[in-house]
């Protein structure tokens, strides 16, 4: 192990710093998740290789890894044998998923073709970044100070997201931020 941050942000500065092969990301993260880290990396750092680590089997959280530019989605009750499989696969440079999710992944893949395409995705990377922090309970002001805004900036953001997605209160931002999985609801 080259080095261990806490949330999606350092796992950036530190992936710059030490441009690790292989990096194994949680998809939960505060901040930033590990779908947006993965991939700013792809963009940022296209030699690093991200495997997403999850305790969502979910196809819909492995197809979002994947679009993201992830190596590899391994849930978190992997073995030590499956974790090593994972991360020679993704150094390599294959994509590796867990055996368990590769056959909802295939299902998901041939049910897709046969139906109309799914639509992009509405929003801009920022956009689904203030979303996701405005969905972990951060202030506008908050939100301004950790993103390195203005809060009029943040506020236009905030407005812009509510028009694009036809909702009208925070809460209703709260609830698509859960049902995209851009954050997860606290038990």
């Amino acid at each position: 192990m080259v080095a261990e941050a806490s949330d999606g942000r350092e796992a950036l500065a530190l992936a710059a710093t030490h441009r690790p092969h292989v990096l194994l990301m949680d998809i939960a993260m505060p901040g930033l998740n590990g779908l947006e880290a993965a991939a700013r990396l792809a963009r940022e750092l296209p030699e690093v290789r991200v495997i997403i680590l999850s305790m969502h089997a979910s196809e819909e959280y492995v197809l979002q890894a994947l679009r993201a530019g992830a190596a590899g989605y391994l849930l978190k009750g992997a073995g030590p044998a499956e974790l090593e499989l994972a991360v020679r696969a993704a150094a390599r440079g294959e994509t590796y998923l867990s055996p368990s999710m590769s056959r909802h992944v295939v299902d998901d893949y041939l049910r897709r073709t046969g139906a109309a395409a799914s639509s992009p995705d509405p929003l801009t990377p920022r956009q689904r970044e203030i979303l996701q922090l405005i969905a972990e309970g951060h202030t506008t002001k908050g939100v301004a100070s950790k993103l390195g805004l203005s809060v009029k900036t943040v506020e236009t953001h905030r407005m812009q997201l509510m028009e694009r997605l036809d909702i009208h209160d925070v809460a209703g931002l709260v609830r698509y931020a859960i049902r995209i999985g851009l954050v997860t609801p606290e038990a």
